[in-house]
């Protein structure tokens, strides 16, 4: 096979977009579809201030590389959720790939913030994944706020958008899917989070952080097993295999429709201040103070 855009031997196959490339070319293609979503999205520009979220996965490794490349202005954080077996892993990850790409990185601790996933896992109710979201989601805008970053940028893939689409309308879950997008605008309380990988899929970052030899963590968190939203991707990968191409298509489609079939509300609800920590709640307390509380008088 040849090289799509130079002719020469290809080295990545790519059905969805019925094209395949070289390295030097495939890396361009990466950056031009990354370069489009930040124009089209209208995400962020070169004076802007940015907070990359970062794993030491393959997504939110490849998404920092290629902002940095691009001479975007951006530091990243790491949250330490103290898993045993993965977490020092991936913290490492994070340490030497920033090292290596010179790229100021921050750590927040979550064992020393009492809140360690290993021990809300046993002491909570309702799944760890939630919690774990929430408790991330709070850490990355809280940090974001206090260290007066524009943005907050991170590593979502085409994979994960549609995967969340996909179980979205499962559900018909209304809310949801009117607030579904790239982007979620700045307010007051929040910073505005991107997606800038949103065109591209899991495979690609995984090529880009190969061409770049790039370590990443491959280990899956070992509270994810069952979870449906990992079942919904195993789906749509073989329907992406089946029909290359429907992933992109059917993403691009509903964002174009969106607004015509899931309107925003216009009623807003009254954002209130955590009595405990400040953070924006539409409670008392934020939902994070209520683990830690719960959490204080389990042990």
């Amino acid at each position: 096979m040849k090289c799509t855009r130079c002719k020469q031997k290809a080295v990545v196959a790519l059905p969805s977009h019925n094209a395949g490339f070289c390295a030097s070319c495939f890396l361009l293609y990466f950056q031009n579809q990354m370069e489009k979503a930040i124009k089209k999205q209208k995400m962020f520009s070169p004076r802007h201030k940015i907070l990359v979220a970062l794993s030491g996965g393959k997504d939110s490794l490849a998404l920092a590389l290629q902002l940095k490349l691009l001479g975007y202005n951006l530091e990243c954080l790491h949250l330490d959720l103290d898993i045993s077996d993965t977490s020092k892993q991936v913290k490492t990850i994070a340490q030497r790939f920033c090292e290596r790409f010179e790229l100021k990185l921050h750590i927040i601790e979550l064992k020393k913030e009492n809140l360690s996933i290993p021990e809300v896992k046993k002491k909570l109710s309702r799944p760890i994944c939630s919690a774990c979201g929430q408790i991330k989601r709070y850490y990355f805008n809280y940090f974001a706020k206090q260290n007066n970053f524009d943005v907050l940028a991170t590593g979502h893939t085409l994979d994960d958008e549609v995967s969340r689409l996909f179980a979205n309308t499962l559900r018909w879950d209304i809310t949801y899917l009117q607030q579904q997008s790239p982007i979620l605008e700045q307010d007051q309380e929040f910073v505005r989070k991107v997606k800038p990988l949103y065109r591209l899929t899991e495979f690609e970052t995984a090529v880009f952080c190969f061409l770049h030899n790039i370590q990443y963590s491959t280990i899956p968190c070992p509270y994810s097993k069952g979870a449906s939203f990992t079942f919904y991707k195993r789906l749509l990968d073989e329907l992406e295999y089946n029909q290359p191409g429907r992933k992109f298509n059917f993403y691009e489609t509903f964002l174009k429709q969106k607004s015509q079939l899931f309107p925003p509300s216009t009623s807003k609800n009254k954002i209130n201040f955590c009595s405990i920590c400040g953070y924006p709640t539409l409670q008392d307390i934020c939902g994070v103070c209520r683990i830690k509380k719960m959490l204080s008088k389990t042990s």
